[in-house]
C-alpha cells in the first residue's frame, strides 16, 4: 500500500484526497476527501489574469491541506491545476504560492491529460459490469472547461473544450458584477449556443455518439443527482453510481433556470459556492445528453482526483 495525496485545483473548487492505494487489488481506500469552493477562475475569462483575492482564497485552502497531508503522513503528493490556471497570464504567481505552501509544484496540465485522469478515476470501478454497455463516454463538467473522453479500459479519444459552469455564468449571466436573477431567455439561449459550438468542436475528435454509457462527473452533475434523488443532505454514497434519467435532468434544468438566487440557495443539497453557477452546469449536462441521445447519466463521485491518486500509485 502506498499513501498518496492528490490535489485537484480547478476553476471553481480545490479538492484533496488522501488515500492508501493498492495496485495489486486496484483498491483506493479514502483516508480524507474534502473540497473548498475558492473560485480561482474569478473573472479569468474577462481579464486573462488570476484575481488577487482568488489567489488568496486558494492559498488559504492550500495551507489547510498542507496540515492534513502532514497529519496523515502521505508518501507522495501531486498537485494538478486545470482550466483557470492554464488560461491565466499570471499563473507563475500561482505556481510560486503553491510551492511555498505545499512544497510541491503544481502541474498545469493540458486538457487531454485532464481527460485521461478523469476517465481513469471514473471507470476503474465500472470495468466488467454487465449492466453498463461500453464504450463509456465520460464527461467532466468543470468550472472553466468540460472534458469528453471515450474508451473502454483505456482512453480511445479525448477533448477538452472551454465551456464550464463558471465560464458560462460569467460570460452570459453577469451584468454590472451581478448575476441576473433569474436569467432571461436570451441569456439562456446564448449559453446554449456556446455549448452547441463546443460540442461540435469536441465531436471533431471524440466519437460522442458511439458511446453506450454516459458517465457524468464533478459538482454540477453530483448536485443535479442529489436534487433528483430528493436528498435532504448531501450523501456521496447515495449519489455514487446513481442513474439519473434524461427526464429528471430536463425537469431540474427547467427548475434551476427559472429560480431566483434565494430559491436555488434554499435547495437542501446546494453548496453556497454553486448557487450562481449551477444553472449553467445543468444546461451543459442536458445539451450533452441531447447530443448523444442518452436516456440516463451514471453519476460518479470518483473522478480526476482519483485518477491523480492512481497516477501516484
Amino acid at each position: 500500500m502506498t499513501r498518496v495525496a492528490a490535489i485537484d485545483c480547478g476553476t471553481n473548487s480545490i479538492r484533496l484526497l488522501v488515500a492508501d492505494a493498492d495496485p495489486a487489488t486496484g483498491e483506493l481506500v479514502d483516508l480524507d476527501r474534502r473540497m473548498r469552493i475558492v473560485r480561482l477562475g474569478q473573472d479569468v475569462d474577462r481579464t486573462g489574469r488570476l484575481a488577487p483575492e482568488a489567489l488568496e482564497r486558494t492559498f488559504a485552502a492550500c495551507r489547510e491541506y498542507a496540515e492534513v497531508i502532514k497529519e496523515h503522513g502521505a508518501e507522495r503528493v501531486r498537485f494538478v491545476a486545470t482550466s483557470a490556471s492554464r488560461d491565466a497570464e499570471n499563473r507563475d504567481e500561482f505556481v510560486r504560492g503553491v510551492l511555498d505552501i505545499l512544497g510541491v509544484e503544481p502541474e498545469v496540465i493540458t486538457g487531454d491529460q485532464e481527460a485521461e485522469f478523469s476517465f481513469t478515476g471514473a471507470t476503474k470501478e465500472l470495468t466488467g459490469r454487465a449492466d453498463l454497455a461500453t464504450p463509456y463516454l465520460v464527461v467532466d463538467i468543470g468550472g472553466g472547461s468540460t472534458e469528453f473522453v471515450v474508451g473502454v479500459e483505456r482512453v480511445a479519444a479525448a477533448r477538452s473544450v472551454d465551456v464550464g459552469c463558471v465560464r458560462m455564468t460569467e460570460r452570459h449571466l453577469v451584468r454590472d458584477g451581478v448575476v441576473t436573477d433569474p436569467p432571461t431567455e436570451a441569456q439562456l439561449e446564448a449559453i446554449r449556443t456556446d455549448i452547441e459550438a463546443a460540442l461540435d468542436l469536441a465531436e471533431r475528435t471524440v466519437p460522442l455518439k458511439e458511446a453506450r454509457t454516459l458517465v457524468g462527473l464533478a459538482g454540477s452533475v453530483t448536485t443535479i443527482a442529489a436534487i433528483a434523488l430528493g436528498l435532504d443532505t448531501y450523501d456521496w454514497r447515495a449519489i455514487h453510481h446513481a442513474r439519473i434519467s434524461y427526464e429528471q435532468v430536463g425537469a431540474i434544468v427547467e427548475r434551476l433556470t427559472h429560480a431566483t438566487h434565494a430559491e436555488r440557495a434554499a435547495i437542501p443539497v446546494m453548496h453556497p459556492g454553486r448557487v450562481d453557477v449551477i444553472a449553467s452546469g445543468a444546461l451543459v449536462l442536458l445539451a450533452i445528453m441531447d447530443r448523444v441521445a442518452a436516456r440516463e447519466v451514471v453519476v460518479s463521485e470518483h473522478d480526476i482526483l482519483d485518477g491523480i491518486g492512481w497516477s501516484l500509485a
